[in-house]
């Protein structure tokens, strides 16, 4: 048998140049590469959730900013931006990612490492002043992470706060002239950490100065205030608040997502978490790792990153909690703490740690009580138990909108519904979380019980007309959406069938590693005397090089080599067997 090494070399080229041809030219004629369609959820007129095809929006001019800051400071080389089907990534990060969300990025960042986390369902995980913590120093809401500060990206102004009335205060200065108008009747709110550093959060309209003037607040430290030398107070560029515009717009193409999303659906109100000196130490272990950053070491919401937050995180040393399924007054349950930790609270800092283990989140349940003294002198009260959820009507919902205008619930909740509209429900966006809290009430906040006052059927109409006034609204704009009908992402996702080029991309590779191992088996391993030896030998006698007859093979490495390039044929007629399939994709209609 004659040496191949010719063929071989040409078959790389040949692969080479189909790589080019398939990976290169053909992903941009099909139709997926321009499609701007994607499976959304939006609630429904009844407060259900369904999934619709419709298109993802383009980014204002703000979140374009901002994408040019994220490139600029190399935000991409450790976030990626495309949540894979593999892995068990949908149940991690949220639904696997479709083309339509890629139609306005130019260039493309998909980025291939993860040495931070994907950032493609970032959007409205977290409230914008937890981006903005996270940016001035990431240590403070993530102890463990190691990316770097951006302080830069602050305004940064250094006073010395004077004393009066027996308390700090900031008197004028030219610099605090560029980001305050300074009015003394307009008192403005700071709240410094132990450290002096005080957070203000940037005016709605992006445009300093605020009007009015800063006033430093320390009740939060209750009776042990720290004493401040000095205060620095940090405000966020316009590239900053540009950068978070950004972030909070990835993803939310898909809709509302997050209120479907099985993960976090924790909805256990009966669990009792048995306390013992290794769950403690367990969970003093999370939740100093975890959680003191914003809710602080002592567990009284001081934590570092405080300022930053707002509303601020919970204290938990006086034992009052929002979200329970208990009676107005009372202790929640320790499944409340557990669906609380699970589920985070939307639309503020504290994010959803269904990530964690069980054992971890339960331990940290544990270790939450011990803060207060009221879990040690009060007998937990009994949970009450929330029956099956009436069909919706629109009978009921109309219904439940007169209610809502009896009870006069836009004195509190305004008018224009801005938190309702967007479905920023932080109890939860199920109707029987809504139900919860209209029947339990929020303690410490003005929210009330309305369990005396409403029957229980009022109360499910309430909790419809409450969800249907998110209806068709997308979560970041509160704009409205399209109703194609559409399955879900899981659905719509079959690892069955050849989906694109992808097939293209697995057959190229096993059929240039057949090309290479052929080439390196016939030309290298097998003839050395052609190359090398040849012209050494040439060099000593001065004579020209001849070519040395090779041994013939033995039998099995003859049938090695027949094996190698039936399985290089092979690649190559199943390859060009999908790549005619895809051209023919692009211009038959064939379903796949």
């Amino acid at each position: 048998m004659r040496s191949i090494g010719a063929p071989a070399a040409g078959a790389g080229a040949f692969f080479a140049a189909l790589a080019m041809l398939a990976l290169g030219f053909l992903p941009a004629t099909i139709p997926d590469s321009t499609a701007r369609a994607v499976s959304r959820a939006v609630r429904t007129d009844l407060g259900e959730v369904k999934w619709v095809r419709d298109e993802a929006s383009d980014y204002t001019p703000l979140e374009r900013v901002g994408r040019s800051v994220y490139i600029r400071e190399g935000c991409w080389y450790c976030h990626s931006q495309y949540v894979r089907p593999v892995a068990g990534e949908d149940t991690r990060w949220g639904p696997v990612s479709e083309a339509g969300e890629y139609a306005f990025d130019r260039p493309h960042l998909l980025s291939t490492r993860r040495i931070g986390p994907d950032l493609a369902r970032v959007g409205l995980k977290y409230g914008d002043d937890w981006h903005y913590a996270h940016l001035w120093d990431p240590r403070l809401v993530v102890p463990d992470s190691i990316m770097p500060s951006f302080k830069w990206l602050y305004a940064r102004v250094r006073v010395r706060p004077q004393t009066t009335d027996g308390r700090p205060a900031l008197g004028p200065s030219a610099e605090l002239g560029r980001f305050f108008t300074l009015k003394t009747e307009a008192p403005i709110a700071v709240y410094p950490n132990a450290e002096g550093v005080a957070f203000v959060a940037p005016p709605a309209n992006g445009q300093w100065p605020l009007d009015g003037t800063p006033v430093i607040d320390l009740q939060a430290f209750g009776d042990r205030p720290p004493d401040l030398s000095r205060v620095t107070l940090v405000f966020p560029t316009p590239e900053l608040a540009a950068l978070v515009s950004y972030l909070q717009k990835l993803g939310t193409s898909r809709g509302a997502w997050r209120d479907v999303f099985e993960p976090r659906a924790a909805g256990a109100s009966m669990t009792n978490v048995a306390t013992g000196p290794e769950l403690l130490a367990l969970g003093s272990e999370v939740y100093h790792a975890r959680c003191a950053g914003c809710h602080g070491e002592g567990g009284d919401g001081n934590g570092p990153a405080a300022t930053f937050l707002s509303p601020r995180p919970q204290s938990f040393t006086r034992g009052v909690f929002k979200f329970r399924s208990t009676r107005s007054g009372a202790l929640p349950t320790d499944g409340d703490l557990y669906r609380a930790v699970t589920r985070g609270v939307r639309w503020t800092a504290m994010p959803t740690w269904h990530e964690l283990p069980d054992t971890e989140r339960l331990a940290v349940v544990a270790f939450i009580k011990t803060f207060s003294r009221r879990f040690k002198d009060e007998r937990p009260a009994a949970p009450s138990a929330i029956g099956k959820p009436p069909n919706a009507t629109a009978e009921l919902v109309a219904r439940g909108k007169a209610l809502y205008q009896k009870a006069q619930c836009y004195q509190c909740h305004g008018a224009d519904l801005p938190d309702f509209g967007r479905g920023q429900l932080k109890g939860g966006s199920s109707v029987r979380d809504v139900f919860r809290a209209l029947t339990f009430g929020l303690d410490g906040s003005p929210m009330p019980s309305f369990a005396d006052s409403t029957s229980e059927e009022e109360r499910w109409a309430l909790s419809y007309y409450v969800l249907s006034l998110s209806a068709w609204r997308d979560p970041l704009t509160a704009l409205g959406s399209s109703e194609v009908a559409a399955e879900p992402p899981r659905s719509l996702l079959d690892l069955t069938r050849p989906r694109g080029l992808a097939p293209v991309a697995l057959l190229m590779s096993l059929a240039a590693l057949c090309a290479l191992v052929w080439g390196a088996a016939s030309g290298v391993f097998r003839d050395p005397e052609t190359t090398q030896h040849s012209v050494l030998r040439a060099e000593m006698v001065e004579e020209a090089p001849r070519r040395i007859p090779r041994p013939p093979l033995a039998g099995g490495a003859m049938r090695a080599e027949r094996i190698l390039i039936t399985l290089a044929l092979l690649s190559l007629l199943a390859l060009s067997l999908v790549i005619l399939f895809n051209v023919l994709a692009i211009f038959l209609p064939i379903a796949y």
